[in-house]
């Protein structure tokens, strides 16, 4: 079958300015458990994409059907979509250069979640959800667990021929107390590029009592007051604080308006790159596709760009972006490799890969011994911020109030709000590389239609000044 997509490759060699091929073979398991109903989905799907630049404008067509036929029809359907679309382009497309890869891989697992049998993954959900609706007042208890195993190969008409393998394992715990009027959620979820030892590793079992005990007691603490604190955050909540104040408003796409649809653009404009003050000194946040185990960690990006680093803030200031091949070019840069597609029938956009904000020197209770008043909030519960990722708000699950460097009492329903660069430059300490952790968040959006992606974020715990946190009533 491969040598069928490379003889259309030489075909659309000589017909147009670039092309390349992806094909994908995907497989998936999904498992729910809510207050003990069993809910299995398993799929898989197979298809392949093909994207040709023609008279500078890019053309894509997809199929899932590979007989000889249709593979050649697909390929003269891209061919005619570009040659549409330059009738309307405002300027020419051009793509930076690369160095062409021959390679192939396999992202290192230990368990292959596929062959672990499906009644120990059932059994293990039901034990969690025994465990959690143990307390009276757990009226919902839910646990899941997800698996993706992905065959890409990719294939260009400069020469490229890549091969990769990448499994992904994940999934969570919650549960949902009710007394009276009032309702509290607890839950605990992470995703990784990991077998089935990743699901191991967060023992769920372990979690489901510690949930179950939060979730009850959140029912009688008090509310999170509302006033300006110093404000510690958790690594989940950090994670998507990161996510959708940090990562998303440097995808270079969204900088440029090609792509504003949906999720909107960013306020990081050109002019800021190497003098704007992102945050303080404590914030240095990068972009690494190379970290073991992430949740977007891969060998080669979409457009057959090898996975790279790149540093975005350096102790405060902005540095650069998530790239592609064609947003460089008109920087003088070459491609940070960020260019992925949903699935074989989507054209590849920039999507954030690992977005980290760096260790510092903390440890945890040391960060909470030196904090004389606070508020400690962690898991996300809520959230929104504007089209331009600058004015946001988040609701968190948990707090605990922090007083002469102490956790003296749970908080209930707590809230923060912010600017994100002013929010970026009141951090004045980030925990160690002891409590660093990749948070894999495995849905995020973007585009229109949408694609949902995989992607990881690493962070340890931080600390924030003079935040507005609580609800005014």
């Amino acid at each position: 079958m491969k040598e069928r997509f490379l003889g259309v490759l030489d075909y659309l060699k000589r017909k147009v300015d670039y092309a390349d091929i992806r094909i994908l073979d995907e497989s998936t398991q999904e498992i729910r458990v809510k207050n003990g109903e069993v809910n299995p989905v398993h799929d898989r799907n197979r298809g392949y994409g093909i994207r040709v630049m023609r008279k500078g404008s890019w053309g894509f067509a997809s199929s899932c059907v590979f007989d000889r036929a249709r593979v050649q029809k697909t390929a003269k359907e891209a061919m005619e979509i570009a040659g549409a679309s330059a009738t309307l382009r405002k300027e020419k497309v051009e793509m930076s250069e690369i160095e062409v890869a021959v390679d192939s891989y396999e992202m290192p697992s230990i368990k292959d979640p596929f062959e672990v049998p499906f009644e120990e993954k059932v059994s293990l959900l039901l034990d969690c959800d025994r465990v959690m609706r143990q307390h009276r007042d757990v009226k919902v208890a839910e646990g899941w667990l997800e698996f993706r195993k992905t065959k890409k190969d990719f294939m260009s008409t400069e020469g490229a021929r890549i091969e990769q393998l990448i499994v992904m394992s994940g999934g969570g715990i919650s549960c949902q107390t009710k007394r009276g009027g009032d309702v509290q959620n607890r839950s605990f979820s992470d995703y990784g590029t990991r077998g089935y030892e990743f699901i191991e590793s967060m023992n769920l079992p372990k979690e489901s009592e510690r949930l179950r005990e939060e979730a009850s007691q959140l029912l009688v603490a008090p509310e999170c007051p509302c006033e300006s604190s110093t404000l510690l955050l958790g690594g989940s909540q950090l994670a998507l604080q990161i996510h959708e104040s940090c990562g998303h408003p440097i995808e270079l796409d969204r900088v440029l308006g090609t792509e504003a649809g949906f999720y909107g653009t960013s306020f990081l404009t050109l002019d800021k790159v190497g003098k704007f003050r992102y945050g303080s000194e404590h914030v240095t946040i990068t972009a690494d596709a190379t970290l073991a185990g992430g949740l977007g960690s891969f060998a080669y990006d979409d457009e057959g760009v090898r996975a790279q680093r790149t540093v975005i803030v350096d102790k405060g200031i902005f540095k650069g972006y998530l790239t592609s091949r064609e947003t460089t070019k008109n920087l003088g840069q070459r491609s940070n490799g960020c260019m992925r597609a949903s699935s074989w029938s989507r054209i590849p956009l920039i999507r954030l890969t690992n977005v980290n904000l760096e260790p510092g020197a903390w440890p945890l209770e040391g960060l909470i011994g030196d904090t004389e008043k606070g508020i400690l909030m962690d898991t996300t519960k809520s959230w929104s911020i504007d089209d331009r990722r600058l004015n946001f708000q988040f609701g968190c699950e948990i707090a605990w109030e922090i007083r002469r460097g102490k956790l003296v009492r749970m908080l209930k329903n707590p809230v923060y709000t912010g600017i994100t660069p002013q929010f970026w430059s009141s951090c004045d300490a980030v925990c160690d590389r002891k409590h660093w952790r990749i948070w894999g968040v495995p849905h995020c959006g973007k585009g229109e239609p949408e694609q949902t992606i995989p992607v990881g974020h690493g962070v340890a715990p931080a600390r924030f000044r003079g935040v507005q946190v609580g609800v005014k009533r």
